[in-house]
């Protein structure tokens, strides 16, 4: 077998391949003038719609939703047309769509596993983890296995992504994609040693720590977004949602205009803080460096025993005495002591600690839910630059879910993930209290 890059996962192909659409010949011999309307909006609708699968091949993924939506609002119930639609909002970066397309392609085509993978995808995205494992749970008969135990992990469900992954590993049907999605959870997992033992089965030595250092950075987002925009190699930009009068059934239909005045809604371009793409199969994306591996070694023997033990259990960190706040100027509320779960709402990332304790200030007077928990932090390195990543924490997952849900309503935005090396904030800290390592 000759040399190649081998990229992993396989999602960006199920996310951004292309989808066939067609129309239908009207078999009539003597047309109405609503019949002659129909089929004149149908042959305007398939047009356009093949307009919006060139952009697409072409990556051009604003271009592709303006033609994408002119087909949906000239023909509103055809599957294939709003998965086109779903398609181009990803390629576009603008996940809250994404995510309604594909809910809309799912109700006309219940039996559509690609839009169904896709739809949790955008749900990761835009930081909804719950109804990205609920969509993965109820299609879970539609989606292949390979791409929904990256899915379950890319969603925060590591140890049912691993268990499914491992299982098929170890099945007739096992692949390099496999084995490769396998790493990757045990990755996101934080469980390095059965990353890199599952990584190295498919990959010359010399490029297994390269492709663990892409994912150390993978593993730490700064922003929700940023794990499924590095995958596709997109962009995530300010999106208000898909217009109202493309949703199935709308009261009022959307008049269809140029293409560039229907990409309006979207125009403010957020760069993920840490875009170094992952690489994934099938789907060479613009822009991303391959690794180009060895010759494949295929795993004859069994896996390895150590990738199906449990999961570890939670990180502990000792926890530091209450501190009242007195001598402390800029914090003026009780910190409740350290708690020890591991997952954590983050709040933001920023250029340092001392920028991200003025963003602490002004949350913790704005959002009441904040008053009485001690900040952490972490700084990272992202594209040669170090940033400072603002989180509180040491939940539970569902008290996690259940402070980020309430300080979205508040009108906050923030995500909920596992434990990523989170501290105490250094502005909280007292002179000489150490963490316990980890």
């Amino acid at each position: 077998m000759t040399t190649r890059a081998l990229l992993v996962g396989g999602i960006s192909a199920l996310l951004l391949g292309g989808t066939m659409v067609g129309c239908a010949a009207n078999g009539g011999s003597v047309a109405s003038a609503s019949d002659r309307s129909g089929a004149l909006a149908a042959k305007d609708a398939a047009a356009d719609a093949g307009r919006a699968q060139a952009a697409l091949a072409r990556r051009e993924g604003t271009v592709a939703i303006g033609y994408a939506e002119r087909a949906v609002a000239l023909v509103s119930q055809r599957a294939d047309y709003r998965m086109l639609l779903g398609q181009s909002y990803l390629q576009g970066g603008r996940f809250a769509s994404a995510a309604h397309a594909f809910a809309d392609t799912l109700h006309l085509s219940p039996t559509n596993g690609k839009a169904a993978l896709n739809l949790a995808l955008a749900q990761v995205a835009t930081g909804d983890w719950q109804a990205a494992r609920r969509t993965l749970e109820a299609n879970a008969a539609i989606i292949p296995a390979q791409d929904r135990g990256l899915a379950l992990s890319l969603a925060g469900d590591t140890a049912g992504g691993i268990a499914l992954l491992t299982e098929v590993a170890r099945s007739p049907e096992t692949s390099a994609k496999v084995r490769q999605n396998l790493a990757l959870s045990f990755a996101l997992a934080g469980r390095w040693q059965e990353a890199r033992v599952v990584a190295a089965a498919d990959m010359a030595p010399a490029d297994v720590d390269t492709r663990l250092e892409q994912w150390a950075t993978f593993a730490q987002p700064a922003t929700a977004s940023d794990q499924v925009a590095s995958l596709l190699g997109v962009r995530a930009v300010a999106d208000a949602g898909q217009p109202a009068a493309l949703a199935l059934n709308a009261a009022t239909p959307m008049t269809p205009g140029s293409p560039q005045q229907a990409l309006a809604v979207a125009d403010t371009v957020f760069a993920p803080a840490n875009a170094a793409p992952v690489e994934i199969a099938s789907a060479p994306v613009a822009g991303v460096s391959k690794v180009s591996f060895g010759q494949r070694q295929e795993v004859v023997q069994a896996l390895p025993a150590m990738m199906i033990r449990p999961a570890v259990g939670p990180v502990k960190v000792a926890a530091g005495p209450a501190s009242s706040g007195r001598g402390m100027a800029t914090a003026a509320y009780e910190v409740k002591a350290r708690a020890t779960g591991i997952w954590y709402v983050q709040l933001g990332a920023f250029d340092s600690a001392s920028v991200a304790k003025d963003a602490w200030s002004r949350a913790s007077r704005r959002f009441a839910m904040l008053a009485g928990h001690a900040p952490n932090g972490m700084t990272f390195k992202a594209k040669g630059e170090d940033f400072y990543r603002l989180s509180v924490g040491g939940f539970s997952r569902s008290a996690a879910n259940a402070m980020c849900r309430q300080y979205r309503a508040q009108g906050g935005a923030c995500f909920v993930r596992m434990n990523a090396g989170d501290a105490m904030a250094q502005w909280v800290r007292k002179p000489g209290m150490q963490l316990a390592s980890r």
